[in-house]
């Protein structure tokens, strides 16, 4: 058989069996989404039980919740995997509701909510909920934490919580002196559980700790000698629906609640599916449809009697995580409840309020969070963060949420809007130096006039301004403080560095700019119709009024001493900037430049005596070579047009470089490779070698064997702005990071 036989494909059978076509109920809904199903629902049953207690609702509205948050927010909502029910961020609001208007009111309240919801998505204001700061959210749920734990820690100990979490947090000693023993060792088993299911082999940790503990906890409960109080359930399911109930009066206090279970539920749906969004790769999440879809499932909800409803995190993630793909997990979940509402309501009975209560300890301390604290203290936000835990605490939910953002917006409007200002005398005491940094507006004119009081009358001042918002009153300010000083004998000079200019503030009412300059605003008069001696004496002055301050202290070391780092060595082309495509600065490159970038090995030394005296006098560390694209000598060269006077002499240097192009040099061939054009891979041929030159040049020689110095070929790639590495034998990109360079 042939070598081409050999590698031939293999012939089609006679008669192919066609793949079957991907079925979306055998591969997505039986395969994955069922399994996940079944692990949300064990999550989710006790959780459902336990923040129902812990709101001081019915048992069966949490179940109700639970069921209708999965199906109708599940097939309605926005995002593929996220998953609804109550949750323990409204259970202080459902319980301030409760204890303000009793509980069918409470579901009217729910309602009301729901179709606010809906009113948000069709709206299109749902993203409009993302603005508020993360800190203050981090804080809610933190406090809501903080509060269920002070709750139910005396429903754990065998008593009943207040009505505040200060009456919690004061009658707690009382408590620990009546505590009931069965109580505290139910909830306990359920706090050592859930703390420690984490560290449980893999395999078993399939099983979900929540069920675990409660099982666990039901167990030992009925073993127990003495008796322990335990969930009641009037009836089935069924039983316990009911419909809402008119309030009788106070409107505006009942509209406030509609309100905040309204904003509470959209802002929490919206970030939790904005966290499941990123533990999976599948279909965004459409936030306006999301919020129609929470909206529907609190109408009904709140209709049929059940809490209201949410994203939750925690059953969102936990289906992410079992390998759901679609939203009919969140629907099957919802199915699972249901029919264990129904068709065990005994079993519910037997689960002791305490288990319950350990479950609800750990929600609650786990909601607040070590990493957001440690994330406020970076950020400069712990004191809004303290306060918004404070005030969900010890006031309620809305007024905390309330103060926090207010103290957040206070803070961020001191950061906008504050200006530094310091005015400080220069060495000799003949000069003082204003720096302005920030925005500078009426608020800053107390610090601003003490501080340029501070300058002596008549003394000659530099004023740098940093600054990206100037208005009137602050420009006013300056300008009359110029006046007096220039009429007491000084001079002010302003080196205007900010995107706020002092000559742009009487024209227009002022604007925030963007520190982002254009590379023709860096040109300055360059671009502005401007030519010869005029553009080269505007722009001496717009050195001066812009950067000489801020080369001065470094041009001040180099007075006496040069001590460049490389010898540098490139074409006279006007477009080639050594300093702005090396990132380097005064003192940095001993520059030559002759067209073509060339090396004279007789008959010229210019280049000689450069590269002598910065290799045996200066002691560069480097020697460079740098060529580029659409170069006139390279040109000139390729085509053999004759050249004028001594260009023409000049560019005979050149011809070696013409004669190992036509050879193909590798660097040719690595040049053609890459997508150059004949011009510029001579050009690059050329850099390769002068490299091969100054190799041979008896003093590169000599510093390269005695003190390590490099010689290294770069080609500027005019058109893209782009610096490319030249060897001796090939070229090289050059990594924009710290990244290992790879070959062209």
């Amino acid at each position: 058989m042939s070598v081409a036989n050999d590698l031939a494909p293999p012939a089609a059978p006679a008669s192919p069996t066609p793949e079957p076509a991907p079925s979306y109920w055998r591969d997505t809904v039986l395969r994955h989404d069922l399994p996940a199903s079944i692990v949300v629902f064990l999550v989710a049953l006790p959780l459902s039980l336990g923040i129902a207690v812990a709101s001081g609702a019915p048992v069966a509205a949490g179940l109700v919740a639970a069921v209708i948050g999965g199906i109708v927010a599940g097939l309605f909502g926005g995002s593929m995997l996220q998953v609804s029910g109550p949750a323990a961020g409204l259970t202080v609001v459902v319980a301030e509701s409760i204890a303000q208007f009793g509980w069918r009111v409470t579901c009217f309240i729910v309602v009301g909510a729901g179709l606010l919801q809906i009113l948000f998505g069709l709206s299109r204001i749902a993203r409009a909920a993302l603005a508020v700061a993360p800190v203050v959210v981090h804080a809610m749920l933190a406090g809501i934490g903080i509060t269920i734990a002070l709750q139910q820690i005396h429903v754990l100990l065998g008593g009943s919580s207040h009505s505040t979490a200060w009456r919690n947090l004061i009658e707690l000693p009382g408590q620990l002196m009546s505590l009931h023993g069965g109580d505290v060792l139910v909830g306990a088993l359920v706090i050592a559980v859930m703390l420690g299911w984490k560290y449980m082999p893999p395999k078993l940790r399939a099983v979900p700790g929540p069920l675990v503990a409660v099982v666990a906890a039901t167990v030992l409960s009925l073993v127990l000698p003495t008796d322990v109080e335990r969930i009641v359930l009037s009836g089935s399911l069924f039983d316990a629906l009911q419909l809402p109930e008119l309030p009788s009066g106070n409107w505006s206090a009942v509209a406030m609640m509609v309100l905040t279970i309204a904003l509470i539920a959209s802002v929490e749906s919206l970030l939790s599916a904005v966290a499941v969004d990123k533990m999976h790769t599948g279909p965004r999440t459409g936030f306006d449809r999301e919020l129609i879809g929470q909206g529907s499932a609190n109408v009904l909800s709140g209709l049929v009697g059940g809490l209201p409803i949410t994203g939750v995190i925690v059953r969102s993630a936990t289906n992410v995580q079992a390998g759901a793909r679609s939203r009919a997990s969140a629907v099957m979940h919802g199915c699972w409840i249901l029919l264990f509402s129904v068709a065990l309501v005994g079993l519910v009975e037997q689960i002791p309020k305490a288990a319950l209560a350990g479950l609800l300890i750990v929600i609650g301390i786990q909601l607040v969070k070590l990493a957001h604290i440690r994330l406020a203290r970076r950020t400069g936000d712990l004191l809004v963060y303290l306060v918004t835990v404070l005030g969900v605490v010890f006031l309620n939910l809305l007024e905390g949420v309330i103060i926090g953002l207010g103290l957040a917006f206070g803070l961020l409007l001191w950061r906008v809007v504050r200006v530094q200002v310091s005015a400080v005398a220069l060495p000799g005491g003949a000069r003082w130096l204003v720096r302005i940094d920030g925005s500078c507006t009426f608020l800053a004119l107390p610090k601003l006039s003490a501080e340029l009081s501070k300058v002596p009358a008549g003394a000659d001042v530099t004023v740098e301004m940093t600054v990206d918002f100037l208005d009137h009153a602050a420009f006013e300010a300056i300008e009359s403080w110029q006046h007096q000083q220039e009429s007491s004998g000084g001079r002010v000079d302003f080196v205007e560095i900010g995107s706020a200019k002092m000559a742009d503030t009487t024209g227009a009412p002022p604007a925030r700019g963007f520190g982002r300059a254009t590379w023709d605003e860096l040109l300055g008069p360059w671009r502005h119709q401007k030519s010869g001696s005029d553009a080269l004496n505007a722009g001496v002055a717009a050195f001066h009024r812009s950067h000489a301050h801020v080369v001065r202290p470094h041009l001040d070391e180099l007075r006496d001493r040069q001590d460049p780092d490389s010898f540098f060595l490139t074409c006279s082309d006007s477009r080639i900037v050594p300093n702005v495509i090396t990132s380097s600065g005064p003192g940095d490159l001993f520059t030559v430049r002759n067209v073509g970038n060339l090396v004279p090995t007789s008959g010229d030394d210019s280049v000689e005596a450069a590269l002598v005296f910065a290799l045996e006098e200066l002691a560069v560390r480097s020697v460079v070579v740098c060529g580029h694209s659409a170069c006139g000598a390279m040109k000139a060269v390729y085509s053999g047009a004759d050249a004028d006077g001594g260009l023409s002499s000049w560019l005979r240097h050149a011809e070696p470089s013409l004669h190992r192009f036509r050879a193909d040099h590798p660097v040719a061939r690595a040049a053609r490779a890459a997508g150059f054009d004949e011009t510029d891979q001579l050009s690059m041929v050329n850099v390769a070698v002068q490299l091969e030159t100054l190799h041979r040049h008896p003093a590169v020689r000599r510093a390269v064997a005695e003190r390590g110095v490099e010689v290294s070929g770069l080609f500027f790639d005019i058109a893209g702005a782009r610096v490319i590495e030249v060897t001796v034998d090939g070229v090289r990109a050059i990594a924009d990071r710290d990244e290992v360079a790879v070959t062209v």
